[in-house]
C-alpha cells in the first residue's frame, strides 16, 4: 500500500496509541509469570497474569446498520421521511455521499464486519440460497476474522443487537454448530433474529444460542425494534457500572426497514396523504431537497424513470390510494426506527466519556427492495414463492397495513423513488441504486469540524481498517490460529478532517445475482442483467447483457452512458472486472432465486430422510432442518395421553400466520389447519370429543396437483379412524417463512391459526411425533 500523508488526526491518533502492544496474533499470548515458586506461600510471591486491556483513549463504538433504505430513504439524506436523530448525528459529524454495499443483506453485513469482499467470505448471496462454489457457500470461514472477534481480543466488550443473517441455513439448528453464530464470531452477548426477515411484531429471537420470547405482545405494545434499543441501552448501562474503564463494541442491525412494514400506528397517521403525489413527485422533491442541503452536486443530474416502471399519472384511483397507503406504513417505519436509534445514540452519548463514542451509522445494506412485486403484497413470503397478491386484496384491509395481522411490502416504484437520484434498486450491483447508501460518521472528541460532507468513494469493506486504525490496534494477521486473508478495505480516517483529500478507496467490483460493475479512478463500467422483482423463470444468458460506462469523476448519479463514445476504455474496465471477479471467488455468475433456494445439494440435516421423530418440547427447528412436506404426500403420527378433563394445546406446527400448518386439540377436540400465506386457511376438525386414555392422533395428507402451489387431500385420524377430511385447493410451495420454525408440543413466534395465542403448550404428554414423507 503508497504511504500517505499523515493528517492531524491521523498523527494524534498515532501517538496515543503508540505503547499498544502486538495485536497481530490473536489472542494475545499471556503475560509470562513474574512472581516467586517457593515450597511456601511464605516464601514465595504471586503474580496474576495481566488483564487484557484495549489501547490507551480507545473510544467507544456503536455501529449501526439499517436495512433495505435507499440513498434517498431518509430525510437526512434529501427523502421525505423525517429523520430528525439522525439529521443530528450529521450535525455533529459528517455525511458521506459516496459510500456503497454490496447490493444486498448478507453479502453487505459480511464484508461489513471483516473487511473483506462478501465473495471472498463466501457470501456472495443470502445464506437460504448458498451453493457450492467457494464465493457462494456462505461458509464464513476462520481466515476471514470479525471485527468482533479482533476487538474482543483486544481487551473490548463486545455486543450485537438485531439481525444477523450470516449463519448458513443449515447451522442455524438446536444442534448448532454454532461457530457461525454471533457469538462464534466474537459478540460475546447476542439478542436478535438469524434469519433475513423477521415480524416485528411476534419476532422469533434468540439470545447467544438459545431461543426466548418477547416479553410482551403487540397489544400491550411491543415492537422489536424498541426492544433493541432497550436491550442496546441496557447493555450500555451495565457496561458504564461494572467495567466503566472498559471499552465496548456495539453492533445495532434492527432489520428495519425491511419487510414486513411494521410500525405503531400514530408513526403510520403522520405520513397520511403525504405521498399522495406519488413516486415521481417523491423523486422530483427529493433531488431538489439533496442540492439545497449540499448532499449532491449541484451539477447532478436526476436519473429518469426505467421503461420497466409505470408512471404514477398511469395508476387508476383504486391504485393511487393503495401505493400512497403503503408508502405512508413504510415512513412510519423508518421514522419509528429512527427515533429508536436516536434514544440509543443519545445513551451512549450520556455516559462518562461519550464524546469519545465512534458512532457509523449506515443508512442501508442495499438499495430499496423491490421484492414486494409490483403491486406490494400483504405477504412478503407469498411473494418470494412466487404467489402474487391483488390490490383488491389489499385494499380490502387498507388500514390494517403495518399491523400485526400482515407481512406487508411496498410497491417495486417506491423502491426505486427512496434511491433518488439514482437507476434502480436493491439487487441490480450494476448500478448506484442498489449498491449506494448514505452514511453518517460521529465522533465528537476527534471531528473538529462537524457537519460538513464527505465525497470520497468509499465502501462497507472500510468500516473495519478505519475501526482498528481508530483503535489503535493492528490489522490481525493470525487469529485462533488461522492465517487471516488480506484487508480489502482502506480506513477513511484521513477523509475525517480532510475533505479534499484524494481516494484511497480506488477499485471496487460489484456483483449481485449476475448484475455486476467495475469502478476504478472514478469510471463505472456496469452489466445490468435481470429484474429485480422476477424471482422464478430467470433464464436470460449472460452474454446477452450490455455494459454501460460511466464517468463518475464529472457525473454523479450515473446519468450519461459512454460507452459509445470510449469503447477502449469499456474494454479496460471488462477486463478488471473479470481479473478482479476471479481473484474474489465471483464465478460462476448465477441469476436464479428460487431455484436455488430448492438446491439439493446443500448442506442437510434431513436429506436422503423420509422418517423423522421429533420429541415433546423440541422447538425453534428451522425451516432448512425440518421434514420437508411441502408439495409432498406424508404423515403426522404421534400418542397422546388425554385425561378425564381432556387436553388443549399444540401437537406440532410450523410457519406462522404468514403461512404454516398446526396440528392441535382445541376444546379437546382435534384439529388440524392448513394456512397459505394468509389468503385462505384450510380447517379439519373432529366432530367428537378425543377419547380418554392412549390415543393415536394422525394427519395424512396426499399431494394430487403438480402446478406450484397446488394442493391436494388431508385426512385427519383417531385411533384409525378417519374424523375429518379435505381437499386443499393450494398449499406453500417454496418456503413459509424466513424466521418461523417447527415446533413440538407448542408453537413458539406468530401462530398458524388464530384459534390461540402462542405458545399454546399442549397440557399432557406425547410419545415423539413422527413424520413420513412419502
Amino acid at each position: 500500500m503508497k504511504t500517505h500523508h499523515l493528517g492531524l488526526l491521523a498523527l494524534a491518533l498515532q501517538a496515543a496509541h503508540a505503547q499498544a502492544a502486538d495485536s497481530t496474533t490473536l489472542p494475545l499470548a499471556p503475560t509470562p509469570f513474574k512472581g516467586v515458586i517457593d515450597t511456601t506461600y511464605k516464601t514465595s510471591r504471586p503474580d496474576f497474569p495481566a488483564q487484557l486491556k484495549a489501547p490507551k483513549g480507545a473510544p467507544n463504538v456503536l455501529l449501526v446498520l439499517l436495512d433495505d433504505i435507499g440513498f434517498a430513504g431518509t430525510g437526512t439524506f434529501g427523502g421525505q421521511i423525517d429523520t430528525p436523530q439522525l439529521d443530528q448525528l450529521a450535525h455533529e459529524g459528517l455525511r458521506y455521499n459516496r459510500f456503497h454495499t454490496t447490493a444486498l443483506c448478507s453479502p453487505t453485513r459480511s464484508a461489513l464486519l471483516t473487511g473483506r469482499n462478501h465473495h471472498e467470505v463466501g457470501n456472495g448471496m443470502i445464506t437460504e440460497l448458498a451453493v457450492g462454489y467457494p464465493g457462494y457457500n456462505s461458509q464464513w470461514a476462520q481466515d476471514s476474522a470479525s471485527i468482533a472477534e479482533v476487538l474482543k481480543d483486544n481487551g473490548y466488550s463486545t455486543a450485537m443487537f438485531g439481525k444477523w443473517h450470516n449463519t448458513p441455513d443449515w447451522e442455524t439448528s438446536p444442534a448448532g454448530p454454532f461457530d457461525r453464530w454471533p457469538t462464534g464470531k466474537g459478540f460475546q452477548y447476542f439478542y436478535g433474529f438469524l434469519g433475513g426477515e423477521t415480524s416485528q411484531w411476534e419476532p422469533q429471537l434468540y439470545q447467544n444460542t438459545q431461543p426466548v420470547e418477547p416479553a410482551t405482545r403487540p397489544e400491550q405494545g411491543y415492537h422489536l425494534t424498541s426492544d433493541l434499543a432497550d436491550r442496546a441501552i441496557n447493555y450500555i448501562h451495565t457496561q458504564a457500572s461494572v467495567a466503566p474503564d472498559k471499552p465496548w463494541f456495539i453492533y445495532w442491525a434492527p432489520g428495519a426497514a425491511h419487510a414486513p412494514h411494521h410500525a405503531p400506528q400514530a408513526y403510520i397517521d403522520k405520513y397520511k396523504g403525504k405521498f399522495d403525489a406519488g413516486w415521481d413527485a417523491y423523486r422530483e422533491a427529493a433531488f431538489a431537497k439533496q442540492k439545497a442541503l449540499g448532499i449532491i452536486p449541484a451539477d447532478a443530474r436526476l436519473t429518469p424513470r426505467p421503461a420497466e416502471l409505470p408512471a404514477w399519472d398511469s395508476m387508476t384511483a383504486d391504485q393511487k390510494r393503495l401505493f400512497a397507503r403503503q408508502m405512508e406504513v413504510y415512513a412510519g417505519f423508518v421514522d419509528h426506527t429512527d427515533h429508536e436509534a436516536g434514544r440509543l445514540m443519545t445513551a451512549a452519548r450520556q455516559m462518562p466519556n461519550g464524546d469519545n463514542t465512534l458512532i457509523i451509522f449506515i443508512t442501508g445494506d442495499n438499495g430499496g427492495s423491490a421484492e414486494g412485486s409490483m403491486i406490494g403484497t400483504l405477504n412478503n413470503m407469498a411473494t418470494q414463492n412466487g404467489i402474487p397478491d391483488s390490490v383488491e386484496g389489499q385494499l380490502a384491509v387498507l388500514d390494517e397495513l403495518g399491523g400485526p395481522k400482515h407481512e406487508n411490502h411496498f410497491a417495486v416504484p417506491w423502491a426505486w423513488a427512496i434511491d433518488t437520484p439514482f437507476q434502480w434498486m436493491k439487487q441490480v450491483g450494476s448500478h448506484l441504486g442498489g449498491v449506494r447508501n448514505g452514511m453518517v460518521i460521529s465522533w465528537p472528541a476527534h471531528i473538529k469540524q462537524p457537519g460538513g460532507v464527505r465525497s470520497q468513494f468509499t465502501h462497507v469493506v472500510d468500516i473495519a481498517p478505519t475501526l482498528y486504525e481508530a483503535i489503535g490496534v493492528q490489522t490481525p494477521e493470525v487469529v485462533n490460529g488461522a492465517q487471516q486473508k488480506p484487508i480489502n478495505g482502506v480506513s477513511l480516517l484521513y477523509s475525517l478532517d480532510d475533505a479534499k483529500a484524494a481516494d484511497r478507496h480506488t477499485t471496487q467490483y460489484f456483483e449481485m445475482f449476475g448484475n455486476r460493475s467495475i469502478y476504478h479512478d472514478g469510471w463505472l463500467a456496469a452489466a445490468r442483467h435481470g429484474l429485480p422483482w422476477e424471482l422464478v423463470n430467470r433464464n436470460k444468458g449472460f452474454e446477452e447483457d450490455r455494459w454501460e460506462l460511466y464517468d463518475l469523476n464529472t457525473d454523479y448519479s450515473q446519468s450519461i452512458d459512454l460507452a459509445d463514445k470510449y469503447p477502449e476504455k469499456l474494454k479496460e474496465l471488462q477486463a478488471l472486472f473479470d481479473q478482479q471477479a476471479r481473484e474474489n471467488q465471483v464465478y460462476p455468475l448465477d441469476d436464479r432465486w428460487v431455484e436455488r433456494a430448492l438446491d439439493p445439494l446443500r448442506p442437510s440435516l434431513t436429506r436422503g430422510r423420509t422418517e423423522f421423530s421429533f420429541y415433546q418440547g423440541t422447538v425453534r427447528i428451522p425451516e432448512g432442518s425440518a421434514p420437508n412436506t411441502k408439495r409432498r404426500s406424508h404423515r403426522i403420527s404421534t400418542r397422546i395421553v388425554v385425561p378425564a378433563g381432556g387436553v388443549e394445546g399444540v401437537i406440532a406446527a410450523q410457519g406462522g400466520s404468514s403461512g404454516g400448518w398446526s396440528l392441535y386439540v382445541k376444546d379437546n377436540r382435534l384439529v388440524y389447519v392448513n394456512n397459505f400465506f394468509g389468503k385462505h386457511s384450510d380447517v379439519l376438525a373432529a366432530a367428537e370429543p378425543l377419547p380418554v386414555g392412549e390415543v393415536e392422533v394422525a394427519f395424512e395428507y396426499t399431494q394430487q396437483s403438480k402446478e406450484w402451489g397446488g394442493g391436494g387431500v388431508g385426512r385427519l385420524l383417531i385411533n384409525g379412524e378417519e374424523v375429518a377430511s379435505g381437499t386443499f385447493a393450494h398449499v406453500v410451495p417454496g418456503r413459509f417463512s424466513a424466521t418461523e420454525t417447527l415446533d413440538i408440543g407448542e408453537e413458539l413466534g406468530s401462530t398458524v391459526s388464530a384459534d390461540y395465542h402462542a405458545p399454546n403448550r399442549f397440557t399432557s404428554t406425547m410419545a415423539p411425533v413422527r413424520f413420513e414423507l412419502r
